[in-house]
């Protein structure tokens, strides 16, 4: 039991342009963590444990390399988790048909308990200069049911340490929508799509899982880290999902974006928020109901006071597709 596990390296699904390469992932040790089908309650609840139990790697030397050649190196931190940000010359010939750069990351030492030959594959999106808008999505209660509006958050608890990814349902359309908006009116899905969600990274593996078994448009999932009350790190000023979707305006100056989340907790508020101080980069907002008539109320306050952008609290996913077609954004 007290043998040293071998190492890994988690590579995230990222995002950037042509000049510059962002890259983020986490060293760790392995667990031996497969998520696959069939899965019972008590692997389920194993699974999940052990992936929020993960040893990190702190100062782990990693280095990433392109397709071309190009290599860069940096340093995890005290979490394990690794961040790079260069500029480059123009690789839009290292991008494949669907827009993503691929990239390897390793580890750069000898130490031979490294699994997979110490070769982890990675990818960035870089959306296609041709696409109409983005699409910025939650996750919870957005295309997934979670229960964030139950007492206490019980039901997140059940439904995600108690239930394989396999065994959970997307919301009612969720999935046709979302592929109709990656299309768009284009000839080809070049529209990219961003899931931001305040889960934390621990449930990735998890969450990617979920997405690839439903058919979801793949795109970068942007999690956060988890914080545990002897948690030494400054709390970020400016919430999670807020400061994504404006790294996000901020990265891709050319492109409009479709924000999408529940009327569960903050969604509204970030969302209206973000479209006041960028009015002419958001095209419309949707929100999911959860079906708590307190919390809707609320919205629906938000919403009538709220003229900067088309914004729609929606029960079922073809409102908000009907809306989409009436204002162009769908054929």
């Amino acid at each position: 039991m007290f043998k040293k596990k071998p190492l890994r390296i988690n590579s995230y699904l990222g995002y950037g342009t042509t000049t510059r390469l962002r890259a983020t992932g986490r060293a760790l040790e392995d667990e031996n963590i497969n998520f696959d089908g069939n899965t019972g309650i008590l692997k389920t609840l194993y699974n999940i444990f052990k992936q929020f139990e993960s040893d990190e790697i702190k100062k782990a030397r990693i280095e990433l390399k392109l397709s071309n050649g190009q290599k860069f190196s940096t340093s995890t931190d005290s979490e394990g988790y690794y961040h790079f940000d260069e500029l480059l010359s123009d690789t839009f010939l290292l991008a494949d048909k669907e827009e993503w750069i691929p990239y390897i990351v390793s580890y750069k030492s000898d130490n031979k308990r490294i699994i997979q030959n110490n070769v982890f594959e990675g990818r960035m999106l870089t959306p296609s200069k041709n696409a109409s808008y983005g699409i910025i999505s939650d996750i919870d209660d957005t295309i997934l049911h979670t229960g964030v509006a139950s007492l206490f958050k019980w039901r997140v608890i059940t439904n995600t340490f108690l239930k394989n990814f396999d065994r959970r349902l997307p919301l009612e359309g969720t999935v046709q929508f979302y592929q109709k908006l990656k299309l768009g009116k284009n000839t080809t899905p070049i529209n990219p799509i961003f899931y931001v969600s305040n889960s934390p990274w621990n449930l990735y593996d998890y969450l990617t899982a979920f997405l690839k078994k439903h058919y979801f448009p793949e795109g970068p999932i942007l999690l956060r880290d988890f914080r545990t009350p002897f948690d030494k790190t400054p709390k970020p000023i400016v919430p999670h999902k807020q400061s994504e979707i404006l790294n996000l305006i901020e990265i891709y100056p050319n492109l409009k974006f479709i924000l999408i989340g529940d009327s569960g907790e903050k969604d509204a508020d970030i969302y209206t928020e973000i479209a006041i101080k960028h009015p002419n980069r958001i095209l419309a907002i949707y929100l999911r109901s959860v079906n708590h008539k307190r919390k809707e109320k609320r919205i629906t306050k938000i919403i009538n006071s709220f003229t900067t952008t088309p914004i729609l609290l929606v029960h079922s996913s073809q409102e908000a597709e009907e809306h989409a077609r009436q204002h162009g954004f769908i054929s």
